[in-house]
């Protein structure tokens, strides 16, 4: 079983990431902000990770660097 993953930064909700997202001029960045916003709106890890086209163990590793 895996242990979840919440986003903790204050202020920072899923629509907050996913305007940043779409403001983002780098293609790999705006990605990462759509998976933290997945993540932020309870989407299963792995979900939110074949969405922006990565596996689960780098979206931790996102989350943690973002938290």
């Amino acid at each position: 079983m895996s242990a979840a993953i919440k986003i903790t930064r204050e202020g920072s909700d899923a629509g907050t990431l996913r305007r940043a997202a779409v403001e983002a001029r780098d293609a790999k960045i705006a990605r990462r902000l759509l998976a933290l916003a997945l993540v932020a709106e309870g989407k299963p890890r792995e979900e939110a990770a074949a969405v922006a086209g990565m596996d689960r163990q780098t979206l931790r590793d996102w989350v943690h660097r973002y938290n």
